[in-house]
């Protein structure tokens, strides 16, 4: 069994930067395609970026909502992915989870029920 916890979340103003981090435990962390989603109130979970595994290479894929400027990173040795936002938006306030998953599809087509495996989800709130 996976467990994730993501952790880095709070308050920030419009054009600051956060950093969030998703500790995995359990299973071959290498193995898994981790992604990063987010549920605004209101709205549906959506897909905010992923990173493969790095068996095929750790390629990443955003959102265009995100792309240039949220970095995903991953760290097999730490059993950590992490979610870097630069020039936050109000737009991004949400609540954003940690999941893994074992086929990459979740990643590539941005399929949220391909994930196997989800955080509690942290919030980020970002004020004008």
């Amino acid at each position: 069994q996976v467990q994730l916890v993501e952790s880095g979340g709070g308050l920030a103003q419009a054009g600051a930067s956060l950093r969030l981090s998703c500790a995995a435990s359990g299973g071959t962390f290498s193995r898994f395609h981790m992604g990063w989603l987010r549920q605004a109130p209101g709205k549906e979970r959506e897909f905010v970026g992923g990173v493969t595994s790095n068996w095929i290479g750790s390629g990443q894929y955003y959102a265009d909502s995100v792309k240039g400027r949220f970095t995903i990173s991953r760290d097999n040795a730490k059993k950590t992915v992490y979610l870097q936002m630069n020039s936050l938006k109000p737009e991004d306030t949400a609540v954003y989870y940690c999941a893994a998953a074992t086929r990459i599809s979740a990643i590539v087509d941005r399929t949220l029920g391909e994930f196997d495996y989800w955080g509690q989800g942290t919030q980020v709130t970002v004020s004008s």
